[in-house]
């Protein structure tokens, strides 16, 4: 297991909050759990979309979102334990090439909702490796503050497919929850996008 990670340099909160600073018009795609949290610390709107369920499915959200609004730019954020169970997802980015899609995987090496269990990551799983072995090429490692300084203007502007792997702290938050209300969140969310004809 890799030592350290209640020592990494970047903190989840401050990296999601930078992220969507002036955030405009992007459409965000949360997993379920911590990354949810994250995007509703950083100020809940109508345009962020967080996950209460479907563990394994933010990617493949977010890539069907990508293709439906090839004009508009969608950022999944979710967490290493998320990314884990949908693996195969990465496979179709891939071969889909959407160029409006960025991940960013939120990597503290554990399970923050059942005790901070250690994931694959702390040992040997690679997710950049795994990207890349799919067939996503722009994918690389965001480890210590001037890598963020670099990579937050490609996570939000870049052509993509792009992938990310922030290593943030291990640590303990605050929950800071969006609407627990499904139906509610995606009526937002369409209404939000596509207008009140979007409610169907």
């Amino acid at each position: 297991m890799t030592a350290g990670a209640e020592q990494f340099e970047l903190k989840r909160r401050d990296v999601v909050k930078r992220l969507l600073a002036g955030r405009g018009d992007l459409l965000v795609v949360a997993g379920l759990g911590s990354a949810a949290w994250d995007i509703t610390a950083a100020g809940d709107t109508d345009l962020n979309f967080p996950l209460w369920g479907a563990m394994g499915g933010a990617v493949a959200m977010g890539l069907g979102l990508a293709l439906a609004q090839p004009d508009r730019r969608v950022l999944v954020l979710t967490g290493d334990g998320e990314m884990l169970m949908g693996l195969g997802a990465l496979a179709t980015v891939a071969v889909q090439q959407p160029a409006n899609l960025a991940i960013g995987i939120l990597d503290n090496e554990r399970y923050g909702e059942t005790g901070m269990q250690a994931t694959h990551t702390a040992f040997t799983t690679d997710l950049v490796t795994v990207a890349t072995g799919c067939g996503i090429t722009d994918a690389a490692y965001i480890k210590r503050e001037d890598d963020l300084e670099r990579e937050c203007p490609a996570l939000l502007d870049k052509p993509g497919p792009i992938f990310r792997v922030i290593k943030v702290r291990a640590e303990k938050l605050d929950f800071v929850l969006p609407p627990k209300d499904g139906v509610h969140l995606k009526n937002r969310f369409r209404r939000a996008l596509l207008g009140a004809d979007g409610i169907a």
